[in-house]
């Protein structure tokens, strides 16, 4: 990633601002993140044009694995946790579980800042993008937007989120 470029990554966790965690966030932004995420991940053809060119404003696979499990902690447990908040059912939940875990395992065996490249030449790298993309689709259709659009930049992610003046 390039040094002067807007990531989705905050430099470190927020302790309390009055009593309440100050990344703490309400469940369409957690939503808004996962989906930006699983959308990067899951699009083969955006891999190639934005992250393997480096392109910026769309950060890189860590970014997009960060913003699907940072403030969610889906790294932690399942997304069943989150039925009727962020995910609307198990079946949404159950998608976007098979994604993390088959995205983790790779940046686990890659390593987390690896170049693109390592993901993308990693035998188990397509059936992540597939897993991926079962998430994405489920969750855009579900939203009633087109899964198949070109995936939004961390600027338009951070303007739709109420992120924008967020720290890189």
């Amino acid at each position: 990633m390039q040094g002067s470029e807007k990531s989705s990554r905050r430099g470190r966790r927020s302790t309390t601002m009055g009593g309440m965690p100050l990344n703490d966030m309400p469940w369409w932004r957690w939503r808004s993140n996962v989906r930006s995420a699983l959308h990067m991940l899951s699009d083969p053809a955006f891999q190639q044009e934005a992250w393997l060119a480096g392109r910026p404003g769309y950060g890189d696979v860590t970014d997009a694995v960060y913003r699907l499990v940072e403030d969610t902690w889906l790294d932690n447990w399942s997304a069943e946790k989150y039925v009727g908040t962020i995910f609307r059912d198990s079946q949404e939940a159950q998608l976007v579980d098979a994604a993390v875990l088959r995205v983790l395992r790779i940046m686990h065996q890659v390593g987390a800042d690896a170049p693109v490249a390592a993901y993308m030449e990693h035998q188990g790298w397509p059936e992540a993008v597939r897993a991926a993309r079962e998430a994405h689709v489920q969750l855009a259709t579900a939203d009633g937007e087109d899964p198949d659009t070109v995936p939004r930049s961390l600027e338009v992610l951070a303007i739709m989120t109420g992120q924008a003046d967020a720290p890189a």
